[in-house]
């Protein structure tokens, strides 16, 4: 039997359709088409509709292994579902970042037989919008140290309090805590800075949040940066900074259009991580993609405990979104690592202990139904399942009057995820969901961290460093606790603990430190190690990756 083909093999070999084909399924007019080569366009703000009528679908998942579950693949499998029974469906995704593109995960275009295209274009570079993200951000940076040296327009900054850091797309922690200024007074005011990854910057996560431009200035410009030697804040539009770093912005602000391997349109736009940002695709693309199709399916980042749960808390709250169903991904091969199986024997028929892991779905299940909804489980299926495995997680569902389905989506393309895509039909035409968040925005920070800590992660409360303390205080002064929180936590556990796998009992987990996004508009607590500035592992996905004399890239997943 021959090797199942790459994921680059595969879309390689796709017959890939000129984007104004796509764009005109849409009902989208060539004349409002931006393009970016003949396979990738840019969109018109002016297509959302003030009252978009699509029906909307989350796809989240169970806390997932390090290599990923699936669920971008699963979105777009359930995307070219949907169209396969007959409905017009779009999917609506974040765009990747480079830093696990190189690093361990891979990129971020689904795969096997239900990836967007062009694959490598997507997952390197695309149109350019993490690079105006990273230059907008870099830009305040300049300003700000240029406004230490500049005693003619100087604003009095403290550099001990400034917050704003620089950004790349690489994962290098080597970047984290850096000395900058140094050699002299030429060379400007030394002091302590660090880089974030570009996916954790705020002007990622106020591109993400922004409903059109003047929106977008209007974030750019309550940006905190630090304070005055007296103590008053000093913001982005202290700095004149607001209309440059828009206009670095002026492209990346477009949602880009692709698609599927099976010719149905995908909208990428935004690329926030979930683990140490909102997780979650731009308002824009979303609002654009209802405008356009009777069925939006987008997804947010990792575990239900991070990407979903900000999304309902966070972006659907900003946006006046609610959705209309909710799947939850989960893989045989993730049931086992929760348990307890090692990583060599994920693969080994073990029904036991796919039941004693289905601990970690049940919450996340729970994790859903706390907002009203009610999720369809979808099976992502690895050759390797066994049947007893599968039925297994369907019975358990059942139990928790949650349907589950398998998808074979990675394999047999749109119609591999037909069921899945019947049965999301019919949970949103039953329409039983009432969708409410479980925090109120008038509730203190303190109340609405323990909120998410205890129902959401099943903790037994939280605790908070003399550090944390200090900051909380200093963001209450500020006048921004009636912001919502966007918890910056791994996603590799319900837990701050990436060894407490499960579903763990009798633990509480500890905010570090806080940080703040006024722009974006939430609070961010910092729990455990998490990092916004990610290192490589020992052996990098970059070692596989190359290409050759006729620009054909080999590696890329």
């Amino acid at each position: 039997m021959s090797a199942f083909p790459s994921d680059i093999e595969i879309a390689q070999s796709a017959k890939i359709r000129p984007i104004k084909e796509i764009a005109a399924k849409l009902g989208i007019s060539e004349d409002d088409l931006e393009y970016y080569g003949k396979y990738k366009a840019k969109l018109p703000l002016s297509l959302q509709k003030s009252n978009p009528k699509g029906k909307l679908i989350l796809v989240t998942a169970m806390s997932p292994t390090r290599y990923g579950e699936g669920k971008t693949t699963m979105s777009v499998g359930l995307c070219d579902g949907l169209n396969y029974i007959g409905k017009k469906a779009m999917a609506v995704l974040r765009e990747p970042s480079l830093g696990p593109v190189f690093g361990v995960k891979g990129g971020a275009a689904g795969g096997g037989y239900v990836q967007v295209i062009p694959m490598e274009d997507i997952n390197l570079h695309f149109t350019g919008d993490f690079n105006a993200i990273e230059k907008a951000n870099n830009l305040l940076s300049a300003l700000i140290d240029n406004n230490l040296q500049n005693t003619k327009h100087s604003l009095n900054l403290d550099p001990r309090t400034i917050a704003w850091k620089r950004v790349m797309d690489m994962n290098d922690r080597s970047l984290r805590q850096i000395i900058v200024g140094v050699g002299g007074k030429a060379n400007g005011v030394m002091r302590e800075d660090g880089f974030n990854i570009t996916p954790a910057s705020e002007i990622m996560a106020i591109l993400c949040m922004s409903k059109d431009v003047n929106d977008l200035k209007e974030r750019i410009g309550n940006i905190y940066v630090g304070q005055t030697w007296t103590g008053e804040p000093v913001f982005a539009r202290d700095l004149d900074a607001v209309g440059a770093m828009t206009v670095l912005l002026k492209d990346a602000i477009k949602p880009n259009l692709v698609q599927t391997i099976e010719g149905n349109p995908a909208i990428i736009h935004g690329g926030p991580f979930a683990s140490i940002a909102q997780g979650t695709n731009t308002i824009i693309a979303t609002k654009t993609g209802l405008s356009l199709a009777d069925y939006v399916v987008t997804e947010a980042g990792f575990g239900a405990d991070l990407g979903a749960e900000k999304f309902l808390h966070i972006k659907c709250r900003a946006a006046g979104f609610a959705p209309d169903a909710v799947v939850v991904v989960a893989t045989i091969r993730a049931l086992k690592h929760h348990g307890g199986v090692g990583k060599d024997d994920l693969t080994t028929p073990n029904v036991s202990a796919v039941k004693k892991g289905f601990g970690n779905l049940q919450k996340h299940i729970e994790n859903v139904q706390q907002f009203g909804l009610t999720p369809i489980v979808v099976i992502n299926s690895f050759p390797k399942d066994t049947a007893d495995e599968s039925e297994a997680v369907i019975d358990l569902c059942a139990a928790e009057g949650v349907k589950a389905v398998v998808s074979t989506a990675f394999v047999d393309g749109g119609k591999g995820s037909s069921n899945l895509a019947q049965a999301v039909v019919e949970a949103i035409e039953k329409g039983q969901n009432n969708f409410a968040p479980l925090y109120d925005l008038d509730e203190t920070l303190e109340q609405k961290i323990e909120t998410i800590a205890t129902k959401i992660y099943g903790a037994s409360g939280v605790e908070y460093t003399s550090k944390a303390k200090s900051q909380l205080n200093q963001i209450k002064k500020l006048g921004y606790a009636k912001m919502p929180v966007c918890m910056v936590k791994t996603p590799a556990s319900l837990s701050d603990n990436d060894k407490l796998i499960g579903r763990p009992k009798d633990f509480k987990v500890n905010v570090r430190e806080f940080e703040f996004a006024a722009g974006a508009g939430f609070v961010i607590p910092i729990l455990g190690d998490v990092m916004r500035m990610p290192g490589l592992p020992s052996e990098p996905n970059s070692m596989n990756i190359d290409i050759d004399e006729n620009g054909k890239i080999v590696g890329l997943s």
